[in-house]
């Protein structure tokens, strides 16, 4: 009868801990996460490319607004990513609307809308538009690096022409 009352005693011990230390170690992960999105924003708008390639695996696939399909590697996303920031002059302004964040294990997944602004290089001109952006991040030896990107603007499909003007 004592083995059995301890059994019992433990299963509910279990029962109640593990689920509360999952959820623990799930929203410590999410509080880690939402600090690594607000450093990736501020180098974002700094226009910092060292700092914006230091969120990135040198394994990230990301799929952007812009060709080719795909970009496969750090090295050809730093390049898109140059290619961004001189198509602006002083710093970028983000907003961002709607955001979640799933965790599972080693793996997180960002979703949310956020605007961009800024001024162009090209005319001086200020310019905005809103975004979708997924992240998917891996967490290895501590930290969580961007492994895959996924940024998107709605296509007029009978005019087949990105819809850069829509509003959440």
């Amino acid at each position: 009868m004592n083995r059995l009352v301890r059994a019992l005693a433990l299963a509910a011990c279990v029962a109640v801990v593990f689920p509360v230390a999952h959820a623990q170690a799930k929203n410590g992960d999410e509080a880690a996460i939402r600090q690594w999105f607000a450093a990736f924003m501020k180098a974002f708008e700094a226009r910092d490319v060292n700092a914006t390639m230091a969120f990135y695996s040198p394994e990230v696939v990301a799929y952007d607004v812009v060709p080719p399909l795909q970009y496969v590697g750090g090295d050809a996303y730093r390049k898109d990513w140059e290619t961004f920031y001189s198509s602006f002059k002083g710093p970028l302004h983000s907003e961002t609307r709607d955001m979640h964040i799933f965790v599972s294990g080693n793996l997180a997944v960002i979703e949310y809308v956020g605007q961009v602004s800024g001024t162009q290089a090209s005319n001086g001109q200020p310019t905005s538009m809103w975004i979708r952006n997924t992240s998917v991040l891996r967490k290895a030896n501590g930290h969580w690096l961007d492994i895959h990107d996924h940024v998107s603007v709605p296509v007029d499909m009978d005019s087949g022409k990105a819809l850069m003007n829509l509003k959440p």
